[in-house]
């Protein structure tokens, strides 16, 4: 399964989800930033790519959906709720990474 985390720069909260969960169950993991500073924005070929989606917020899956409407059709998204407060592979944000996503995947 191709999976793609997003949330808003992609420093932090979905590249700590990418270094956690890329190879698990052989699962392929990127991730991406919605804003126009992210370390790597998101593109159009990421959501084509991706058999599920995780934002990390409302808003991150409201962007997509404005700008990549047509490549989301039948994809699975589901928004995880967890605030930008966390740091880089924060003990906190991976536990709640693990009891979040781990019913997923």
């Amino acid at each position: 399964m191709n999976i793609l985390f997003i949330c808003s720069q992609n420093k932090r909260r979905s590249l700590t989800a990418e270094r956690m969960f890329d190879g698990v169950n052989g699962h392929s993991v990127r991730s991406a930033g919605t804003e126009s500073n992210a370390r790597i924005k998101v593109t159009a070929g990421m959501i084509k790519w991706a058999d599920i989606i995780f934002c990390f917020e409302k808003k991150h899956l409201r962007r997509i959906r404005e700008r990549f409407s047509d490549e989301l059709c039948g994809k699975d998204t589901i928004t995880l709720n967890i605030p930008d407060e966390y740091g880089y592979m924060d003990d906190e944000l991976q536990d709640i990474l693990e009891s979040c996503v781990g019913e997923y995947i």
